[in-house]
């Protein structure tokens, strides 16, 4: 039966088939520890967790006994069974559970109260459901990890006991995707980060990673690929501040919808906000002298650093992190040449992800939302524009009803990494509200004031979310051309290490980046750690190379090329 569903339909069940594997974990935590607490079990994506007040922290081993739990209880194959409740019998059913009455009392007076029972009544849970009909649907399940969560995710609660599980409709599926759960943790880029001497994270700076020389260098060179695209592409690069006073952010909006992801302060009695992002200063670029059609499309990029204040519970590593820049640009432009100019960017944005091996974008066109600033001709125009933008690039790509920014619609192009895990990178967002806000105009060939349109654009979006998610989907393996360290010179033995430094000049020379092996490690002790360090090519010097000036090269990505001479082995390498 499962297998017949559609896609819409096998997710549905599988959310339902989670939440109730959440059921069971809850019904064996409490089985273990009548004293703790229930607080939410929701699934989630290829999974689900519940978080527990409880005054211990849960063990590998306790993980193990509850899996057992869970198993006799679907074994069982006892049906979910749903009651209504009224909300003042609910609150006198949990009054002993401060986060139940919390939730209740969050409902709206006229809603109907639910609870969820399974094991034959044994045990209850107030809940909204769905769940399968019985336990024994779940044919696979897995208790994965423990963490600490705080309650509604907010740090000024208590820290509860979370623990995460996934399950499945066969054994198969369970295991496919905990083998690709293994490799994501094999590749966690955090973890590359430091066996590869890129960055690390310490509690000295929350949430701001510190980049070492090898990570500095390629996150500078990611930069200069981007602005190599700026030139070919015509942006102007400028250069905006980093505080600007209240005034700013109240006419942009964020005081009003943004502040509290915002860090202000006082600084000679006025209030002034670190930019969160670069648009209302490029607003402010525009502005500062009178435009014509002639200057249009103004195409304005910003590698400023920007500051947001995350909540500890959702920074991770460099994919969440508090201080970051952008591949950030705005195009401001005659809203007739909108279309084009997005067509451009597309084109700019397929050029940059063939270069890191991203294939198979997938697009989303998000329309107007019911809440919207502009008018429906406006809307319709801008529409239509982007649809056909679309239709050229990728007929393939999807409507999104209502999904709009109040200010413009949006193309958003996610990309899937080598574990099937899409990650959204670029954007190209119309946007009618900011020249609104900020009064801005150009005279057009009627020399008429009019209004520009702004375009919103990112290829790569902020450098370290994207160093984060290409380390993930290369397991490190960056390309020849991003690896901060290229090649690798191992000389066999102490006598060699001449003749490995005369050939690492010889690569110096041809603007390769060349490390030479001079440890005292043995020579199979040296090719690990250079596999470890996953260096792009090794190449071997001994007796036979100093002899015929040549080098015995080993590639991650190409495997052993064999001997090849000086001339040979170079040409090789710029072929890379």
């Amino acid at each position: 039966m499962v297998n017949d569903m559609s896609t819409e339909n096998i997710e549905e069940y599988r959310h339902k088939l989670r939440h109730s594997a959440a059921h069971l974990l809850a019904e064996a935590v409490l089985k273990r520890h009548p004293q703790a607490k229930l607080t939410i079990g929701p699934p989630i994506t290829d999974g689900f967790f519940y978080d527990f007040d409880i005054d211990i922290t849960f063990s590998p081993q306790d993980l193990a006994t509850l899996e057992r739990d869970m198993k006799r209880s679907i074994k069982r194959n006892t049906k979910f069974e749903r009651k209504e409740i009224s909300k003042n019998e609910a609150l006198e059913i949990y009054k002993d559970n401060p986060y139940k009455i919390e939730i209740i009392n969050s409902m709206p007076e006229d809603e109907i109260v639910t609870e969820y029972s399974h094991s034959d009544g044994n045990f209850i849970d107030l809940c909204e459901g769905g769940h399968i009909e019985k336990t024994g649907e779940i044919k696979a399940i897995k208790l994965l990890s423990t963490a600490g969560a705080y309650w509604r995710g907010d740090e000024k609660n208590k820290m509860l006991q979370r623990i995460y599980g996934t399950a499945w409709e066969s054994e198969e599926l369970q295991q496919d995707y905990l083998d690709k759960r293994k490799k994501a943790i094999e590749s966690d880029h955090r973890k590359l980060g430091t066996s590869l001497d890129l960055f690390f994270l310490d509690p000295i700076s929350p949430a701001n990673p510190f980049f070492l020389p090898n990570g500095a260098f390629v996150y500078n060179k990611l930069i200069e690929f981007v602005r190599n695209l700026y030139e070919k592409y015509d942006y102007k690069e400028v250069i905006t501040p980093q505080l600007f006073s209240t005034d700013l952010w109240k006419q942009s909006g964020h005081y009003d919808f943004y502040l509290e992801n915002m860090y202000m302060m006082e600084i000679d009695e006025n209030e002034v906000g670190v930019k969160p992002m670069n648009c209302p200063a490029h607003a402010i670029i525009y502005q500062s002298t009178l435009r014509s059609y002639r200057d249009l499309p103004l195409r304005l990029a910003d590698f400023g650093r920007l500051h947001r204040y995350e909540r500890s519970g959702v920074t991770h590593g460099l994919t969440r992190v508090r201080s970051f820049s952008q591949d950030d640009a705005h195009i401001f432009c005659d809203k007739k040449d909108a279309g084009s100019e997005v067509k451009k960017f597309l084109e700019m944005l397929r050029e940059s992800y063939s270069a890191f091996g991203f294939e198979q974008p997938r697009l989303t066109l998000s329309l107007r939302p019911e809440k919207r600033a502009g008018d429906d001709r406006m809307w319709d125009l801008a529409e239509e524009q982007l649809r056909d933008v679309l239709k050229d690039f990728d007929e393939n790509f999807e409507e999104i009803e209502g999904e709009g920014a109040f200010y413009g619609p949006k193309i958003d192009i996610f990309i899937p990494d080598v574990m099937g895990r899409e990650w959204q990178l670029g954007t190209a967002q119309m946007d009618f509200s900011l020249p609104e806000r900020f009064n801005l105009e150009f005279i057009n060939t009627k020399g008429e004031k009019e209004r520009p349109v702004v375009i919103h654009r990112a290829m790569l979006g902020s450098i370290e979310r994207f160093i984060g998610i290409l380390l993930e989907h290369t397991s490190g393996d960056l390309p020849f051309w991003l690896a901060p360290n290229q090649i690798n010179i191992v000389p066999i033995s102490e006598k060699h290490i001449d003749y490995a430094k005369k050939l690492s000049d010889d690569l110096l020379d041809k603007d390769f980046r060349v490390v030479v092996d001079e440890s005292n490690e043995r020579l199979g002790q040296k090719i690990r750690n250079s596999e470890m360090k996953k260096i792009p090519v090794m190449i071997i010097v001994g007796d036979k190379e100093m002899e015929t000036d040549s080098g015995s090269v080993r590639t991650r990505k190409f495997g052993d090329l064999g001997n090849l001479d000086k001339k040979d082995l170079i040409e090789k390498l710029l072929s890379f």
